[in-house]
């Protein structure tokens, strides 16, 4: 090829793990809106058919990112043991840690809700949050509202972290300042 270079193709030990990791940063960078399947495909060095064979199309991106954080999630949830304040701890912990998971898990109109992968991580992620509330203040008839309760706290609390619009008086990281908050759930917990 005379005055030009030729482009080398890049190679990949794990093609699909490198567009997740750059998927992902670019997701903090600006969103999951801006995510772009050329742009991803620029960032690892790849044709842009790449992303595409892999994922189909951003939609599916997504969706892979959003089973990947499910089960990030249902891990650090099982790893907390089945003590509500720990749990609820490790929630925020991983909003904060894997920022662009959280900001494509609960976001439906961006995803295929119906894949396989994801349903499973859904269900995992619920059970084990589900089983951290085994406070014997929880009776039979207040554990569904007891279980939204503990997951509205948490999610809320890592979301408004997130979006800086708590007070900055809080101080520390994010799951000690959250850990009197998800306190008050079961020092005044709700009338059978």
């Amino acid at each position: 090829m005379s005055g030009g270079r030729m482009r080398q193709p890049y190679h990949h030990g794990d093609l699909r793990r490198a567009l997740l990791i750059a998927a992902t940063e670019a997701i903090v960078e600006a969103g999951p809106a801006a995510l772009s399947l050329r742009d991803l495909a620029r960032r690892v060095g790849v044709s842009h058919a790449a992303p595409a064979h892999h994922f189909g199309d951003k939609t599916g991106l997504l969706t892979a990112i959003a089973a990947e954080g499910l089960k990030l999630l249902a891990g650090a949830l099982e790893a907390a043991g089945g003590d509500i304040l720990a749990t609820g701890q490790a929630y925020i912990r991983f909003a904060v840690t894997h920022r662009a998971h959280f900001e494509v898990m609960f976001q439906p109109s961006l995803l295929h809700t119906e894949a396989p992968e994801l349903v499973a991580a859904r269900q995992r992620a619920g059970q084990a949050l589900s089983d951290s509330l085994t406070d014997p203040r929880v009776t039979d008839g207040v554990a569904d509202q007891a279980r939204l309760a503990a997951w509205s706290i948490a999610h809320g609390f890592a979301t408004l972290w997130l979006a800086g619009a708590l007070p900055p008086d809080l101080g520390g990281d994010a799951p000690d300042a959250a850990a009197p908050i998800i306190r008050l759930l079961f020092e005044h917990p709700p009338a059978t």
